[in-house]
């Protein structure tokens, strides 16, 4: 397939699958596997869950368990939080997630077949698509599911449970355990850096991470697929040590996030964190999960220091730290295509990458792909104080309620999917608005960088070193520095008004 025939491939195949998922959400109150008798979704929070999971983003604007924790018994639902039924949380919600984890390892190892030599053309996207399932996705995640069960994740549709337990001396009452098909969906949902979880508080809650080695094993699956997709690019163009500025500069900037995250002090347990992992757990945790877009949470991000959110969003501003699958190793090769070319205006050099020349064509790409994700962040969040969106739904103007909005459609752009509104943001604004913004920023940047990729295909390649040499550490360092330039410049001020201004008021008030 040439560039836009895959394009086209991958984005029929996964508008396809969410048609599929809106239908089961619409009508999990009808369907089987629904022991909790929950209802459908309303038409716009079904629209934008079906976006959300099928581009890989998994922001949740319900609760999976629903409302039955505040009820000693599921059999009588009141109006409240949305849940999810047990064939909803497995065909729609974990079937877009192998699905949308399967297109971004696709994508991304289409562009990079465009940069190796003598390629005639990007692959076929369905071969890559069945062989990232079939190969990849599903035996890891079965063992992985079976390893979360010894940790004490259930696995069951046998429907919540009622226990009884003592509460005092004398009193006794009952208790709801909310369990069902949980670690096969943790499972895919850390290893294809989905995120979102089966319930609200995600990996806070005890049956979804039982212990500090299921949370330590979660972490490691996190990073498991976007730091081999780093060294995948150095094999499949059959020069290992371009390996070098795509992985030392991901984790140069990891360091960096995680340097500004521990800078006030060693986090300490406070209010919204779990206690069996810790401050410090609570903070690395949240760094990783933003670095590989994945946006599961252990922790309240409330209840973080203001420079932990700061190093969250520059992972989800830069998203290639490294990234998540597939799509990280898109946009570090965007970063070097642009540093490449500013080293070379600086130095009177030619701009070129792997042999080959950058032309004003491949420029215009990476720099269409590199802006949109600050419009499709800016405007939205503007638009919900401007129409009174942020306000109806109880966020106020001052530093904290602003990095609330703005961290929604950050992390929504980056299709990454934590957030501090959660079930607060179920409105037909944030819905409709934050589904937009993740359908253009999953698809526009994939069809730009997958041009790229196609546009090198059959390209002279320069026999002469006329070029910046990439694989050396110094180049590492100035793509780090590019970055970091380019990522702070766009988004410095909305940063200043937002986790950085919260960090000198909280230094202010004693914080």
């Amino acid at each position: 397939m040439g560039w836009k025939e895959y394009f086209l491939a991958a984005l029929i195949v996964n508008i396809f699958q969410m048609a599929i998922a809106f239908v089961i959400f619409s009508f999990q109150g009808v369907l089987p596997l629904n022991p909790q008798g929950f209802p459908g979704l309303s038409w716009d929070l079904a629209f934008m869950q079906v976006i959300s999971f099928g581009t890989n983003t998994n922001l949740q604007h319900y609760s999976g368990e629903g409302n039955c924790i505040q009820l000693p018994n599921c059999t009588t639902l009141t109006p409240g939080i949305p849940g999810l039924s047990y064939l909803s949380q497995m065909m729609a919600v974990q079937f877009l997630q192998f699905t949308s984890a399967a297109t971004g390892i696709s994508v991304a190892v289409a562009m990079i077949r465009g940069f190796i030599a003598r390629s005639k053309d990007l692959g076929n996207f369905y071969v890559d698509f069945t062989r990232s399932l079939t190969r990849i996705l599903l035996p890891l995640c079965f063992v992985a599911s079976l390893v979360f069960v010894g940790l004490g994740a259930p696995q069951t549709l046998t429907g919540y449970q009622i226990v009884k337990t003592l509460e005092g001396a004398t009193t006794q009452a009952t208790q709801t355990i909310l369990v069902g098909p949980v670690a096969s969906l943790v499972s895919i949902m850390q290893l294809g850096t989905n995120g979102g979880g089966y319930y609200g508080a995600n990996s806070a809650y005890p049956f979804q991470n039982p212990s500090p080695a299921s949370d330590i094993f979660q972490i490691f699956l996190m990073l498991l697929i976007p730091t081999s997709l780093c060294f995948v690019f150095g094999q499949l163009i059959g020069k290992k040590r371009e390996t070098r500025p795509v992985l030392w500069g991901a984790y140069t900037l990891f360091a960096l996030d995680l340097l500004i995250a521990f800078t006030p002090n060693l986090p300490m347990v406070g209010p919204g964190m779990e206690v069996r992992f810790g401050g410090f757990f609570s903070a690395f945790w949240t760094v990783v999960t933003t670095a590989v877009t994945t946006g599961s949470l252990n922790a309240s991000l409330s209840g973080l220091n203001p420079l932990v959110i700061l190093s969250a969003f520059n992972g989800m501003l830069i998203q290639a730290t490294p990234g998540g699958k597939g799509v990280g190793v898109m946009y570090m090769v965007m970063f070097i295509v642009l540093t490449v070319f500013i080293v070379g205006l600086m130095s009177g050099r030619t701009p070129e990458y792997l042999g080959l020349k950058i032309t004003p064509r491949d420029v215009k790409l990476v720099m269409i792909a590199f802006l949109v994700h600050p419009m499709i962040v800016l405007i939205p969040t503007v638009l919900a104080y401007s129409t009174g969106a942020a306000s109806a739904i109880g966020i106020g103007t001052n530093s904290i309620g602003f990095t609330k909005i703005f961290y929604e459609f950050t992390s929504a752009a980056a299709n990454n999917g934590s957030d501090f509104l959660g079930a607060t943001a179920n409105t037909p604004f944030f819905n409709i608005s934050t589904a937009i913004v993740m359908f253009l920023g999953r698809f526009t940047p994939i069809g730009l960088l997958l041009a790229l990729g196609g546009s090198m295909i059959n390209r002279k390649r320069l026999t002469t070193e006329a070029g910046v040499r990439t694989d050396s550490p110094l180049f590492s360092l100035i793509l780090v520095g590019s970055i970091l330039v380019l990522v702070l410049l766009t988004f410095f001020p909305f940063l200043a008004l937002g986790p950085i201004l919260g960090f000198f008021q909280g230094r202010v008030n004693g914080f």
